[in-house]
C-alpha cells in the first residue's frame, strides 16, 4: 500500500514542494518505508529528493528548498513487491520519451510476462524489481510509439489505454511530463483509490491528485472527485481533460481501505470512511450479542485496539449498552505494526506502541474490538498484555471477517502461511492468539456497512476473505511465487538504510540506478528537459 500525490499550481513561479511534502505527511499512514518528491521547474528541468524514512525526516527545510517548480509528484511507500532497497523509492523517472516522472499505488499480477516484453520487444531496461518502474516503462514505450516530437492529450490517452490493455492488476498512478502537466489514471476495476480536487486563486486554479480526500481538505482544495475506474485525467495550465480509456469492467474498490487503511476523515468513492466504520460497529454488535448469548457470557467493558477500531468500538458499545473505555495508551512515535517488516519487529513494537492500564482490565471480562486480525501477532501480544494486568476473560471482536487468502493488489499480506486464520476455524484462531473467544464480522454485514453509503457500487474486492480475485489471472503458481518473494525470511535478508539518508544518483541505464547498488538521487536537478514536451532528458549528477 502506498500514497500518491500530484500538484499543479497555476502560478509556475511558486514552488509546489512545500505543499506536496505537507500532503505526503497526511498520507504517511499509507507507507512508512520511503518517500519522495520530484518537481518540474523552469525549462522542464526536474528536481528530486527521495530516500528511506518518514516524510518529516526526509523533507526538512533544506531539502524542500532545493525542489524548484510549480508542479510535482510525491509518493510514500511500503513495499509489497520488490525489496525495501531505497533504490526503489518513488517517484521513478525515465528520460525517454519527453521526460516522465511516475508514482504508483497497487500491484501487477502479470509483471513477469510484461518484464520479458519490455526487454525482448521494447528493449527498455527495468533496473529494479518494482512493478511501478515496469508500469512507467510501459507508459513510456506506448508514448514512444507515436514517434512525435510533441505530443497532445489524445496521444497520452491512447498510451494509457494501451497500458490498461497490457496490464492486469490494481493500480492508481500519478505521472508528470516535463514542461507539460500532470496525469492520473486508475485501473479498470478501480481497486486502488485516487481522486482530484481544485482550488481557486486570483489568477486561475490549482489542481491536486491524491490517494485520499483528506489531502484536499487540509490543503484548502475543494470539489473532490474520484478518478473513475479505467479513466485518465490530464491537467495542464490550460485546463483539464478526462477520458475513459479502458473497456468496461466490474467496479470493485478494495473494501480493506474502509476497514483499515484509509484515514477516517477521508471520503473514497463517495463513501465516508468514518460513517462506514460506525456502521461496521453497529453490525458487529448484533453478531457479538448473538454469540455472547449462546455462550452465556457477560461482558464488563468494551475497549478498542487503537486507533482504527475506535469508531466501530464506540458504536458497538452504545448499541450493546456497555461501558466504553480507553484501556490502551498509545505511543504515537512508533509506526503501524501491520506494515513493519518481519514478525520479530512487529512483535517487539506492539509493546513499545501500546501500554495497558490495569485499572480498566483488572478482574473484568473485556471485549477488545479490532479492525481485523491479519497475522495475529498484534492480537496475541495485546491479549497477553490485557491478561498480564488482570483481565479475567478477553474476548476479541473483529470488524472484518477471517482473512484467509493472499492479497495480490498491493496490501502486504501475501503469504497464506502467515495469516492466522489460514486453515483454522474460529475456535482454533482464538486458541492461536490466546483469546477466550473471537467473534468475526460476517462478510455480508461488512459489505452492507460500506455499500449503504454508495449503493451504486455493486461489488467490492473482498479477495482476502473469499479468495475470489476480480481481475482474474491469479493462479496457484502466481500465489506461490508471490509468497516466496514476500515471505518474512526473504524480506529480512534485505539490507535497508533505516536512517533514510540521501545519496547522489549515478547514471545507469533506464532510470539512473545501477543494478545492485543502493543509490538514490539527492535533492537536485535532473537536467536536460526543454519547456516543450519532446526533448529527451538525461540525469545530471548534482
Amino acid at each position: 500500500m502506498c500514497g500518491i500525490l500530484g500538484l499543479l499550481l497555476h502560478d509556475a513561479s511558486v514552488d509546489a514542494a512545500p505543499e506536496i511534502s505537507e500532503g505526503l505527511s497526511l498520507l504517511q499512514h499509507r507507507g512508512q518505508d520511503a518517500c519522495g518528491i520530484v518537481t518540474c521547474g523552469p525549462k522542464g528541468r526536474f528536481f528530486q529528493c527521495k530516500a528511506n524514512g518518514m516524510v518529516r525526516d526526509v523533507f526538512d527545510e533544506k531539502a524542500i528548498a532545493k525542489l524548484i517548480g510549480g508542479m510535482g509528484v510525491g509518493h510514500v511507500r511500503y513495499p509489497t513487491a520488490g525489496s525495501s532497497d531505497h533504490a526503489e523509492a518513488q517517484p521513478f523517472y525515465v528520460n525517454s520519451p519527453y521526460g516522465i516522472v511516475f508514482a504508483h499505488n497497487g500491484n501487477l499480477i502479470d509483471g513477469a510476462s510484461l518484464l520479458h516484453s519490455m526487454d525482448a520487444t521494447a528493449h527498455r531496461h527495468i533496473n529494479t524489481s518494482s512493478d511501478s518502474e515496469l508500469l512507467l516503462n510501459l507508459f513510456a514505450n506506448n508514448l514512444q510509439q507515436t514517434g512525435k516530437f510533441r505530443i497532445n492529450e489524445d496521444d497520452i490517452f491512447t498510451a494509457i489505454g494501451g497500458l490498461m490493455k497490457q496490464c492486469t492488476g490494481a493500480y492508481a498512478c500519478v505521472a508528470m511530463l516535463a514542461g507539460f502537466g500532470i496525469i492520473a489514471f486508475r485501473d479498470p476495476n478501480g481497486i486502488r483509490p485516487v481522486g482530484m480536487a481544485s482550488r481557486s486563486i486570483s489568477s486561475g486554479r490549482d489542481y491536486l491528485f491524491a490517494s485520499e480526500s483528506i489531502v484536499a481538505d487540509a490543503l484548502g482544495f475543494s470539489e473532490w472527485e474520484d478518478v473513475k475506474p479505467g479513466e485518465a485525467v490530464i491537467i495542464t495550465r490550460s485546463g483539464v481533460s478526462k477520458k475513459r480509456v479502458a473497456e468496461h469492467a466490474t467496479f470493485a474498490p478494495d473494501i480493506f481501505e474502509f476497514v483499515y487503511f484509509a484515514r477516517p476523515d477521508s471520503v473514497l468513492d463517495g463513501i465516508s470512511v468514518y460513517r462506514s466504520r460506525m456502521a461496521m460497529g453497529d453490525a458487529l454488535a448484533v453478531e457479538v450479542e448473538k454469540v455472547l448469548k449462546e455462550r452465556n457470557i457477560a461482558v464488563d467493558v468494551v475497549i478498542p485496539v487503537p486507533d482504527t477500531s475506535r469508531v466501530a468500538a464506540l458504536n458497538l458499545a452504545q448499541k450493546l449498552n456497555l461501558p466504553y473505555r480507553e484501556g490502551f495508551i498509545k505511543n504515537r512515535y512508533v509506526g503501524r505494526t501491520f506494515i513493519m517488516p518481519g514478525q520479530q519487529m512487529r512483535r517487539r513494537n506492539v509493546r513499545r506502541k501500546l501500554n495497558a492500564m490495569a485499572l480498566e482490565f483488572s478482574g473484568k471480562n473485556v471485549l477488545l474490538v479490532d479492525d481485523s486480525i491479519v497475522r495475529g501477532t498484534t492480537s496475541e501480544e495485546i491479549i497477553q498484555m490485557a491478561k498480564d494486568v488482570g483481565a479475567k476473560m478477553v474476548i476479541v471482536a473483529s470488524c472484518a471477517p477471517p482473512i484467509r487468502h493472499s492479497n495480490v493488489y498491493g496490501i502486504d499480506m501475501p503469504s497464506r502461511a502467515e495469516l492466522v486464520a489460514y486453515g483454522r476455524n474460529t475456535e482454533e484462531i482464538a486458541e492461536a492468539i490466546g483469546a477466550d473467544l473471537v467473534v468475526f464480522q460476517t462478510l455480508p454485514d461488512l459489505i452492507a456497512s460500506v455499500r449503504q453509503f454508495n449503493p451504486s457500487i455493486s461489488t467490492f474486492d473482498c479477495s482476502v476473505f473469499t479468495g475470489e480475485y476480480v481481475t482474474g489471472g491469479v493462479s496457484e503458481e502466481y500465489l506461490r511465487q508471490l509468497e516466496s518473494l514476500r515471505a518474512d525470511n526473504v524480506r529480512n535478508k534485505v539490507t535497508v538504510d533505516s536512517q533514510g539518508g540521501s545519496h547522489e544518483s549515478e547514471v545507469g541505464r533506464g532510470n539512473g540506478f545501477r543494478n545492485g547498488e543502493n543509490v538514490v538521487a539527492s535533492s537536485g536537478p535532473i537536467n536536460g528537459a526543454d519547456d516543450t514536451v519532446g526533448l529527451h532528458n538525461t540525469w545530471n549528477v548534482s
